[in-house]
């Protein structure tokens, strides 16, 4: 029998749903705890290309709930992206892997042009606007998932009849207004469960399966579960999907901003830049304790931190203050 014999034998696949599924082209943006479990059951569903999007390096405390990362990961410092698809070569060499390094921005959404799909593992708002707006004005499905503590919500998104995030969301929520990983900790059951309903959903799109629109909201420690429906959601001045004037697609891309549960702050040059980082990992070395890999660079000092790479951009730890890690980039990159 064939590898996905038994997912063929599900009547909801079959062998047409599953050769869909080998044709098919997803996205995933954030390979975090959602999206590096996201990238292993899609890639042992045997998805056709699988693009795997991050801007972040493996730590030891990613391990207790990020799936695919070792402990070899997070002493090496490797990208998530580079290690998930790493290891995804291992379970599925038939799976085209793509990797990309990047923080996603309005500057480089050709990332997503080959996607059917896009799969949501981010941990802000900011990046689920820009997912949300490049989603419809291109045509897109998607799928929002977050979880915190022992909550999760998850959500499909797909133009044109469904209402789109901005809908359901229509601000960014306020800094401190919720809480993160680092105020209330996770456990990777609620990252199971979120990521259970955001795949299923990947797998009913790309076999052409009915979905519904509707929000799924759990607390798995007080085991209440709840699918709020989302029919009548739809907004006609909604910026997105009613006046498609795409907000998040024209802002600047020079931000910066805090990340979840982290103490750290990630720095982005308003230009473009391809850095020598033999170089500055040279210049580091007088400065403070600096270590190289073939991915990055970290300068450790006192009280911070500084992980910089090839693009320009950082992250500075021991902070949340984005005053403060711009200065500290100013001092040490000097652009």
């Amino acid at each position: 029998m064939s590898r996905y014999s038994r997912q063929e034998l599900f009547p909801g696949i079959g062998r047409e749903g599953q050769q869909k599924i080998r044709s098919a082209s997803v996205a995933i943006v954030g390979c975090g705890a959602l999206g590096s479990l996201q990238a292993e059951i899609l890639c042992r569903a045997g998805i056709g290309t699988l693009k795997i999007i991050d801007r972040d390096f493996v730590e030891p405390s990613n391990l207790q709930r990020q799936a695919l990362f070792t402990e070899k990961d997070a002493s090496n410092m490797i990208p998530k992206a580079v290690a998930a698809a790493n290891h995804l070569k291992e379970i599925n060499g038939d799976v085209s892997l793509i990797a990309e390094v990047v923080d996603l921005n309005p500057d480089n959404l050709l990332l997503l042009s080959d996607a059917g799909l896009i799969l949501d593992g981010t941990d802000n708002f900011q990046a689920r606007y820009l997912i949300n707006d490049y989603a419809w004005k291109n045509q897109i499905p998607w799928v929002y998932g977050a979880c915190v503590g022992a909550t999760g919500v998850a959500a499909a998104f797909i133009p044109d009849a469904f209402p789109c995030m901005r809908c359901i969301f229509e601000n960014e929520p306020p800094p401190g207004a919720s809480p993160t990983c680092d105020t209330a900790g996770i456990i990777w059951p609620a990252v199971g469960t979120v990521v259970a309903y955001q795949t299923t959903v990947a797998l009913k799109v790309l076999v052409g399966a009915v979905q519904a629109p509707e929000l799924l909201q759990c607390d798995l420690w007080e085991n209440h579960y709840r699918m709020i429906s989302l029919g009548n959601a739809k907004r006609a001045d909604c910026p997105t999907c009613g006046l498609r004037d795409y907000p998040s697609l024209t802002r600047s891309s020079g931000f910066n901003t805090s990340l979840c549960g982290r103490d750290a702050v990630q720095v982005r040059p308003s230009q473009k830049a391809s850095l020598d980082l033999d170089e500055i990992h040279l210049r580091w070395t007088r400065a403070g304790k600096s270590v190289r890999n073939p991915f990055l660079v970290k300068l450790i000092l006192s009280e911070n931190e500084i992980v910089l790479f090839p693009d320009g951009r950082a992250i500075v730890k021991g902070t949340t203050d984005v005053t403060r890690a711009r200065d500290l980039y100013a001092k040490y990159v000097g652009i």
